[in-house]
Protein backbone atom coordinates (compact mmCIF):
# COMPACT_ATOMS: atom_id res chain seq x y z
CA UNK A 1 0.00 0.00 0.00
CA UNK A 2 1.14 3.46 -0.56
CA UNK A 3 1.88 5.91 1.87
CA UNK A 4 -0.98 7.81 3.38
CA UNK A 5 -0.80 11.65 2.49
CA UNK A 6 -1.36 14.79 4.30
CA UNK A 7 -1.00 18.58 3.29
CA UNK A 8 -0.11 20.53 6.17
CA UNK A 9 0.43 24.59 6.28
CA UNK A 10 2.87 26.33 7.94
CA UNK A 11 6.13 24.30 7.75
CA UNK A 12 8.35 27.34 8.07
CA UNK A 13 9.39 26.31 11.79
CA UNK A 14 7.58 25.39 14.72
CA UNK A 15 4.39 23.00 15.24
CA UNK A 16 4.17 23.01 10.98
CA UNK A 17 8.51 21.70 10.98
CA UNK A 18 8.40 19.43 13.33
CA UNK A 19 4.65 18.26 12.36
CA UNK A 20 6.29 17.49 8.78
CA UNK A 21 9.50 15.73 10.55
CA UNK A 22 7.77 13.82 12.34
CA UNK A 23 4.97 12.59 10.12
CA UNK A 24 7.46 11.59 7.23
CA UNK A 25 9.12 9.75 10.04
CA UNK A 26 6.12 7.70 10.61
CA UNK A 27 5.41 7.00 7.40
CA UNK A 28 3.12 9.44 6.00
CA UNK A 29 3.45 11.08 2.45
CA UNK A 30 4.43 14.85 3.74
CA UNK A 31 3.41 18.03 1.59
CA UNK A 32 5.05 20.56 3.47
CA UNK A 33 3.70 24.12 2.91
CA UNK A 34 4.59 27.92 3.88
CA UNK A 35 4.19 31.48 2.64
CA UNK A 36 7.72 32.65 1.50
CA UNK A 37 9.89 30.94 -1.26
CA UNK A 38 12.84 30.71 1.12
CA UNK A 39 11.16 28.66 2.92
CA UNK A 40 9.72 26.32 0.51
CA UNK A 41 13.61 25.92 -0.85
CA UNK A 42 14.68 25.19 2.32
CA UNK A 43 12.02 22.36 2.95
CA UNK A 44 12.81 21.13 -0.64
CA UNK A 45 16.31 20.75 0.43
CA UNK A 46 15.45 18.90 3.53
CA UNK A 47 13.85 16.49 0.90
CA UNK A 48 10.15 17.73 1.27
CA UNK A 49 7.38 17.78 -1.62
CA UNK A 50 6.54 21.12 -0.96
CA UNK A 51 5.18 24.34 -2.41
CA UNK A 52 4.18 27.54 -1.46
CA UNK A 53 1.00 27.98 -0.21
CA UNK A 54 -0.54 31.68 1.29
CA UNK A 55 -4.05 31.76 3.19
CA UNK A 56 -3.99 35.45 2.08
CA UNK A 57 -3.77 34.34 -1.73
CA UNK A 58 -6.43 32.57 -3.22
CA UNK A 59 -4.32 31.40 -6.38
CA UNK A 60 -1.52 30.07 -4.32
CA UNK A 61 -3.98 28.12 -2.11
CA UNK A 62 -5.49 26.92 -5.41
CA UNK A 63 -2.12 26.37 -7.16
CA UNK A 64 -0.76 24.03 -4.17
CA UNK A 65 -3.54 22.02 -3.93
CA UNK A 66 -3.59 21.20 -7.30
CA UNK A 67 0.42 20.45 -6.99
CA UNK A 68 -1.06 17.64 -4.21
CA UNK A 69 -3.72 16.60 -6.40
CA UNK A 70 -1.60 15.71 -9.44
CA UNK A 71 1.55 14.02 -7.33
CA UNK A 72 -0.88 11.97 -5.83
CA UNK A 73 -3.10 11.27 -8.65
CA UNK A 74 -6.09 12.80 -7.28
CA UNK A 75 -6.05 11.99 -3.23
CA UNK A 76 -5.39 13.27 -0.26
CA UNK A 77 -6.17 11.66 3.08
CA UNK A 78 -5.44 14.70 5.26
CA UNK A 79 -5.43 18.30 5.81
CA UNK A 80 -3.56 20.27 8.79
CA UNK A 81 -4.55 23.44 8.77
CA UNK A 82 -1.41 24.95 11.45
CA UNK A 83 -0.54 28.06 9.85
CA UNK A 84 -1.00 31.03 11.71
CA UNK A 85 0.25 34.49 12.78
CA UNK A 86 -0.52 36.82 15.44
CA UNK A 87 -1.08 40.57 15.80
CA UNK A 88 -0.35 41.52 19.76
CA UNK A 89 -1.67 44.68 21.21
CA UNK A 90 -4.45 46.09 23.22
CA UNK A 91 -8.19 45.20 21.69
CA UNK A 92 -8.45 49.46 21.20
CA UNK A 93 -5.58 49.90 19.33
CA UNK A 94 -5.56 47.23 17.04
CA UNK A 95 -6.84 49.07 13.76
CA UNK A 96 -9.47 47.55 11.60
CA UNK A 97 -6.70 46.47 8.76
CA UNK A 98 -4.54 44.42 11.00
CA UNK A 99 -7.78 42.52 12.44
CA UNK A 100 -8.81 41.68 8.98
CA UNK A 101 -5.14 40.45 7.91
CA UNK A 102 -5.04 38.22 10.99
CA UNK A 103 -8.61 36.68 10.24
CA UNK A 104 -8.26 36.44 6.38
CA UNK A 105 -4.77 34.62 7.37
CA UNK A 106 -5.78 32.74 10.33
CA UNK A 107 -9.93 31.70 9.42
CA UNK A 108 -10.94 32.50 6.12
CA UNK A 109 -8.05 31.11 4.55
CA UNK A 110 -7.95 28.00 6.48
CA UNK A 111 -11.39 27.56 5.80
CA UNK A 112 -10.90 28.30 1.78
CA UNK A 113 -8.58 25.43 1.78
CA UNK A 114 -10.82 23.25 3.55
CA UNK A 115 -13.55 23.88 1.38
CA UNK A 116 -11.60 23.10 -1.67
CA UNK A 117 -10.48 19.72 0.18
CA UNK A 118 -13.76 18.06 1.31
CA UNK A 119 -14.81 17.44 -2.72
CA UNK A 120 -11.79 15.47 -3.20
CA UNK A 121 -12.16 13.15 0.54
CA UNK A 122 -16.26 12.92 -0.50
CA UNK A 123 -14.62 11.18 -3.96
CA UNK A 124 -12.27 8.98 -2.89
CA UNK A 125 -14.68 8.17 0.25
CA UNK A 126 -12.34 8.83 3.90
CA UNK A 127 -10.06 12.13 5.07
CA UNK A 128 -9.57 14.08 7.86
CA UNK A 129 -9.62 17.46 8.72
CA UNK A 130 -7.54 18.36 11.61
CA UNK A 131 -7.49 22.61 12.44
CA UNK A 132 -4.92 23.56 15.05
CA UNK A 133 -6.15 26.07 17.13
CA UNK A 134 -5.31 26.91 20.72
CA UNK A 135 -5.90 27.27 24.29
CA UNK A 136 -6.94 30.95 23.11
CA UNK A 137 -9.81 29.11 21.20
CA UNK A 138 -11.00 28.56 24.80
CA UNK A 139 -9.88 31.56 27.31
CA UNK A 140 -8.68 34.76 26.30
CA UNK A 141 -5.93 36.71 27.65
CA UNK A 142 -4.83 40.59 27.96
CA UNK A 143 -2.98 42.04 24.32
CA UNK A 144 -3.93 38.85 22.23
CA UNK A 145 -7.49 39.86 21.06
CA UNK A 146 -7.55 40.03 17.24
CA UNK A 147 -5.37 35.99 18.18
CA UNK A 148 -7.89 35.18 19.95
CA UNK A 149 -10.84 36.25 17.82
CA UNK A 150 -9.14 33.79 15.29
CA UNK A 151 -9.14 30.97 17.04
CA UNK A 152 -12.65 31.00 19.07
CA UNK A 153 -13.62 31.41 15.39
CA UNK A 154 -11.55 28.17 14.58
CA UNK A 155 -13.09 26.56 16.93
CA UNK A 156 -17.12 27.25 15.66
CA UNK A 157 -16.14 26.46 12.40
CA UNK A 158 -14.72 23.48 13.06
CA UNK A 159 -17.34 22.29 15.65
CA UNK A 160 -19.98 23.14 12.56
CA UNK A 161 -18.60 20.88 9.95
CA UNK A 162 -17.71 18.31 12.38
CA UNK A 163 -21.59 18.28 12.87
CA UNK A 164 -22.38 18.92 9.38
CA UNK A 165 -19.65 16.17 8.14
CA UNK A 166 -21.26 13.01 10.43
CA UNK A 167 -23.10 11.73 7.10
CA UNK A 168 -20.21 11.53 5.09
CA UNK A 169 -17.04 9.38 6.03
CA UNK A 170 -14.32 12.88 6.81
CA UNK A 171 -13.53 13.04 10.11
CA UNK A 172 -12.53 16.89 11.50
CA UNK A 173 -11.14 17.30 14.58
CA UNK A 174 -9.39 20.12 17.03
CA UNK A 175 -5.89 20.64 18.20
CA UNK A 176 -5.49 22.29 20.96
CA UNK A 177 -2.31 23.60 21.88
CA UNK A 178 -1.22 25.37 24.87
CA UNK A 179 2.47 26.84 25.08
CA UNK A 180 4.64 25.27 22.55
CA UNK A 181 8.29 26.34 22.06
CA UNK A 182 8.00 28.72 18.24
CA UNK A 183 9.04 31.42 16.50
CA UNK A 184 5.32 32.91 16.68
CA UNK A 185 6.35 35.92 19.37
CA UNK A 186 9.18 36.71 16.89
CA UNK A 187 7.22 36.67 14.22
CA UNK A 188 4.78 38.56 15.27
CA UNK A 189 6.84 41.74 16.08
CA UNK A 190 6.54 43.38 12.64
CA UNK A 191 3.36 43.00 12.30
CA UNK A 192 2.78 44.91 15.63
CA UNK A 193 5.37 47.74 14.66
CA UNK A 194 3.55 47.86 11.48
CA UNK A 195 -0.15 48.07 12.96
CA UNK A 196 -0.13 49.31 16.20
CA UNK A 197 1.12 52.96 17.21
CA UNK A 198 1.56 52.08 20.67
CA UNK A 199 3.65 55.21 22.05
CA UNK A 200 0.51 57.42 21.15
CA UNK A 201 -2.12 54.39 23.17
CA UNK A 202 -3.58 55.72 26.35
CA UNK A 203 -2.03 52.37 27.60
CA UNK A 204 1.55 53.29 26.83
CA UNK A 205 2.83 52.88 29.61
CA UNK A 206 1.13 49.54 30.02
CA UNK A 207 2.68 48.84 26.95
CA UNK A 208 6.46 49.93 28.37
CA UNK A 209 5.68 47.78 31.49
CA UNK A 210 4.33 44.65 30.41
CA UNK A 211 3.90 43.53 26.67
CA UNK A 212 7.41 45.36 24.86
CA UNK A 213 8.95 43.19 27.55
CA UNK A 214 7.64 39.78 26.57
CA UNK A 215 7.62 41.21 23.20
CA UNK A 216 11.12 41.75 22.67
CA UNK A 217 13.05 40.75 25.23
CA UNK A 218 13.96 37.18 25.01
CA UNK A 219 12.11 35.36 27.55
CA UNK A 220 12.80 32.36 29.74
CA UNK A 221 11.11 29.03 29.43
CA UNK A 222 7.34 28.89 30.55
CA UNK A 223 7.49 26.08 33.10
CA UNK A 224 4.55 24.27 31.02
CA UNK A 225 6.32 25.05 27.75
CA UNK A 226 6.40 21.73 25.41
CA UNK A 227 8.40 21.08 22.44
CA UNK A 228 6.45 20.91 19.05
CA UNK A 229 6.94 17.15 19.65
CA UNK A 230 4.13 17.00 21.59
CA UNK A 231 1.87 18.42 19.13
CA UNK A 232 2.87 16.08 16.43
CA UNK A 233 2.12 13.31 18.92
CA UNK A 234 -1.04 14.77 19.46
CA UNK A 235 -1.61 15.00 15.51
CA UNK A 236 -0.23 11.65 14.64
CA UNK A 237 -3.11 10.12 17.39
CA UNK A 238 -5.91 12.47 15.52
CA UNK A 239 -4.82 10.82 12.59
CA UNK A 240 -4.65 7.37 13.44
CA UNK A 241 -7.12 6.58 16.18
CA UNK A 242 -10.65 4.62 14.75
CA UNK A 243 -12.76 6.97 16.24
CA UNK A 244 -10.76 10.18 17.11
CA UNK A 245 -11.87 12.46 19.74
CA UNK A 246 -13.11 16.47 18.93
CA UNK A 247 -10.43 17.70 20.39
CA UNK A 248 -6.97 17.12 21.54
CA UNK A 249 -5.73 18.75 23.84
CA UNK A 250 -1.65 19.25 24.47
CA UNK A 251 -0.13 20.96 27.55
CA UNK A 252 -1.42 21.68 31.22
CA UNK A 253 -2.65 25.20 30.63
CA UNK A 254 -4.95 24.00 28.05
CA UNK A 255 -6.44 20.98 29.84
CA UNK A 256 -6.51 23.45 33.21
CA UNK A 257 -7.99 26.06 30.98
CA UNK A 258 -10.72 23.76 29.81
CA UNK A 259 -12.33 22.82 33.34
CA UNK A 260 -11.68 26.27 34.71
CA UNK A 261 -13.91 28.02 32.03
CA UNK A 262 -16.64 25.45 32.65
CA UNK A 263 -16.57 25.51 36.68
CA UNK A 264 -15.67 29.35 37.65
CA UNK A 265 -18.13 32.20 37.62
CA UNK A 266 -16.85 34.99 34.79
CA UNK A 267 -15.42 37.27 37.41
CA UNK A 268 -13.46 34.94 38.69
CA UNK A 269 -12.04 33.61 35.47
CA UNK A 270 -11.27 37.30 34.53
CA UNK A 271 -9.54 37.58 37.14
CA UNK A 272 -7.08 34.76 36.41
CA UNK A 273 -7.12 35.39 32.66
CA UNK A 274 -6.26 39.38 33.59
CA UNK A 275 -2.64 37.98 35.13
CA UNK A 276 -1.75 35.68 32.00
Amino acid sequence: MSAPSILITGCSSGIGYHAAHGLRAAGWRVFATCRKDSDVSRLAAEGFETTRLDYTDPQSIEAALDFVITSTGGTLDALYNNGAIALPGAGEDIPRDGLSLVLDTNVIGPHDLTRRVIPIMRRQGHGRIINCSSVLGLVTAPWRSAYVASKFAIEGLTDTLRIEMRDTPIKVILLEPGPITSDIRKNSQALFERFVDWENSARAAQYQGTLIKRLYDAPGRDRFELSPEATTAALLRALTDPRPRARYRVTVPTKAMNIARRLLPTRALDWILSRA
